[in-house]
């Protein structure tokens, strides 16, 4: 990439630099055209990291105002750092997730820990106190070198970051397929705490107010790390090293310190992390959002690496920096606060009322841009959707019925498949349990954080079947959501709102772009029945490797409320004698299955259906039953089946075996993914109530101590196997893939 800052207004255009920024010819001339003149170097520099599908969300924009975004709990919809729903006290949650898939692609280690660190400043800049990480990850299958180290190095690096600035790590989920072996995935979620009259916004408003930097210095790292995010990867990914950030979390830790004392202050107009596009970003939309303009003078911009230019320190994309509007004559009030934390707070620049974004470097005006531009006036582009041939492939397809002659080698296959295995491997790496409030930690179908001094507490959890996309996205949409809802009612709680990371291929190829439509038309459809609006989220494109598309993975990050700690509930069967139910009717449902995929090698067929009445009755039903006091434990019905939602719910090392008994096809009851369905357990005293409250009920047998997981069809034992020995197999998967010869 061309840097030298003599590259004259007349080259750029000549030479098509703005090219290599990733914008269009049509682009070009229309900044020519905004600016009435041509842009120079730092100028189309600024325009192309903003423009850029990152920031802009250009392509992405006309899907998302289908989302439903509003509803009585929302406190603050998207637009925002993060946004904040109330959970009554006068408190809200903060939450959202981020993607950071091509830096970690090429950086696995500071791309995954830039990305929790990231995510973090997004919901301490809100006011909020961060109390919870999660995130959604997808992997190759661990069968090569390259795949193997993205892995742990992704994992140590989120580890890395996330325990030592003190933010416990509770919860996510890994998958594992072939499409994701050239561009994994890396989603960080952050979920904080707030009183609601505590709420910050991104705002740089009152004429002649101070503008203020805040953290580590500017370096030369991330620089064009937003326009990085909207491009494919290719074979030479590897040379862009230098756009991935580095992260100092003990800096974050003082950070949030700081920010969070400073919120207080009356002198403290609007606050915003510099994300992505870094300074540039977090300045030019602060300024618009509040319909004024922004004058900074780069030469006291704390830098520190020497001979920084203008292009380098507005495209720049190092950690660990907060921009801050002041009022003018307080400045000392902030400087003094975070001098306490041993951070430096430097007069960068004022409020202007021109609407001009406007940089002055060595008393020169580098740039002299309308701000509106910039931040809100991105080109909208309405791609072209085209149905794949292979989606009607599937559709035409007759059931996939699979025939075992041996279900319980079947059952200790599926448990070693990755994204069913246990994870232990990596959230053992976590630690989850600093701020001592995680109640549910790592494996459970949600996780659960308690509101210190409150009877009350905050279930989370990321979900996101992209199989089930791929075969039909807009069913899939629909399960994405669904699920998401279905593990917070298993943990007690009731569904609040969601916050999405989108994560697809290249919008430019019309297959991929109707697959962003319709599953963007499943989640909408979901979210819209359960009442759980979107209220943040992330758009990531362009995640492809040597032409090849990523299948569609719109991850699904919520959280509930759970109004009582009574009301939490545990995955795992807690009582010998309690007898098990499932809640749902199954179906032979196996496109896009755990099953199908250990048989065939691939997904074919149609996804398993969903009707959103169904679901949204047998989910407020369970909450009831719930809160009434008549569950023992919830699980959710998910990859693998019955099966393993029944393996799973005996893997808590207290000697639990179950005794059951089903009826028909066995293949299809065992392995089945039929949506809407939990696996229950209840005190035997309590059948009469439980079965009045919740319809269809299958009652499946019994808890036991027997250590011995036994399942009889008919007259026949099909399955009489050890539950220690299982849970060994499930344990052990993921670790002996990493320790196994390529």
């Amino acid at each position: 990439m061309l840097q030298a800052p003599e590259i004259t207004p007349e080259l750029v255009e000549q030479d098509k630099v703005y090219q290599e920024m990733g914008l269009t010819d049509k682009e070009y001339d229309m900044i020519k055209n905004i600016m009435g003149r041509r842009p120079n170097f730092t100028e189309i520099g600024i325009f192309s990291v903003m423009w850029s599908e990152h920031c802009s969300y250009k392509t992405s924009k006309p899907l998302l105002k289908k989302f439903p975004t509003e509803g009585p709990q929302v406190v603050q919809g998207p637009g925002e750092g993060a946004g904040v729903v109330d959970i009554g006290d006068g408190q809200g949650v903060v939450f959202k997730v981020e993607s950071h898939n091509h830096p970690s692609a090429v950086e696995p280690y500071q791309g995954a820990a830039t990305g929790v660190g990231g995510i973090i400043r997004d919901v301490f800049s809100m006011g909020a106190r961060p109390i919870a990480s999660l995130n959604s990850l997808r992997f190759g299958n661990l069968n090569t070198g390259r795949v193997k180290y993205l892995f742990d190095e992704v994992v140590h690096g989120i580890a890395g970051y996330g325990n030592c600035v003190g933010v416990p790590t509770v919860g996510g989920e890994v998958q594992f397929d072939d499409c994701y072996e050239g561009n994994p995935l890396v989603n960080a979620m952050s979920v904080g705490l707030i009183d609601t009259k505590d709420i910050q916004k991104g705002i740089a408003a009152g004429l002649g107010n101070t503008i203020m930097y805040v953290g580590s210095k500017t370096g030369r790292d991330g620089i064009h790390g937003a326009t990085f995010a909207s491009e494919d990867l290719s074979e030479d990914s590897e040379s862009k090293r230098s756009n991935v950030q580095v992260g100092d979390p003990f800096m974050e830790k003082l950070l949030i310190e700081a920010c969070l004392e400073v919120i207080h202050s009356d002198a403290l107009v609007g606050i915003q992390d510099m994300g992505a596009a870094g300074l540039t970003s977090s300045a030019s939309e602060m300024a618009s959002k509040a319909g004024m303009g922004m004058e900074m003078n780069l030469d006291l911009i704390p830098q520190r690496e020497e001979n920084m230019t203008a292009y380098e320190m507005m495209l720049s994309e190092s950690q660990e920096r907060m921009l801050l509007c002041v009022k003018k004559g307080e400045e000392q009030e902030i400087v003094d606060i975070f001098k306490k934390y041993g951070l430096e707070a430097v007069a960068v620049g004022q409020v202007t009322e021109d609407k001009m974004f406007r940089l002055l470097h060595k008393e020169e005006v580098v740039a002299d841009i309308p701000v509106d531009n910039l931040a809100e006036d991105a080109p909208i582009f309405y791609k072209e959707s085209k149905v794949p041939s292979f989606y009607q492939e599937y559709q035409a397809m007759p059931a996939y019925q699979p025939e075992l002659p041996d279900h319980a080698d079947v059952l200790k296959q599926l448990l070693q498949q990755p994204t069913i295995a246990s994870k232990e491997y990596v959230y053992d790496q976590y630690d989850s349990m600093v701020q001592a409030n995680t109640v549910l930690s790592p494996g459970s179908d949600a996780a659960v954080v308690r509101v210190r001094g409150f009877n009350k507490a905050i279930a989370m959890t990321t979900d996101c079947n992209s199989r089930y996309i791929h075969l039909d996205p807009e069913a899939g949409g629909k399960i994405a959501v669904a699920e998401a809802a279905r593990n917070i009612v298993a943990s007690g709680a009731k569904p609040l709102a969601l916050t999405d990371g989108l994560n697809f291929g290249n919008p430019d190829k019309p297959e991929n772009f109707w697959q962003m439509e319709k599953s963007v038309d499943g989640m909408s459809a979901a979210s819209l029945k359960l009442n759980t609006p979107v209220i943040s989220g992330n758009v990531s494109l362009y995640n492809e490797s040597n032409g090849q598309a990523i299948f569609p993975t719109p991850v699904v990050g919520m959280v509930g409320l759970h109004e009582s700690l009574d009301h939490i509930t545990a995955s795992h069967f807690q009582h010998e004698g309690d007898l098990i139910y499932v809640i749902g009717e199954t179906e032979a449902e196996f496109g896009g299955s755990e099953l199908q995929n250990l048989l065939e090698g691939k997904y074919f067929g149609k996804a398993p259906a969903i009707d959103l009445d169904t679901e949204v009755k047998r989910q407020e039903q369970l909450l009831d039953a719930i809160r009434t006091g008549l569950i023992s434990s919830a699980h959710d019905i998910a990859e693998g089946g019955l099966g393993i939602a029944l393996a799973e719910s005996l893997f808590n090392g207290k000697g639990f075996g179950a005794d059951i008994q089903v009826e028909g096809d066995l293949t299809t009851v065992l392995f089945s993914e039929t949506q809407s369905r939990f696996l229950v357990s209840i005190p035997e005293k309590d059948r009469e109530a439980f079965e009045a409250k919740v319809e269809n009920v299958t009652l499946l047998g019994t808890v036991t101590n027997t250590n011995n997981l036994v399942v009889r069809s008919g007259e026949t034992d099909a399955i009489t196997e050890n539950v220690t020995s299982l849970q060994q197999l499930w344990k052990g998967a993921i670790p002996c893939l990493l320790k196994s010869k390529d």
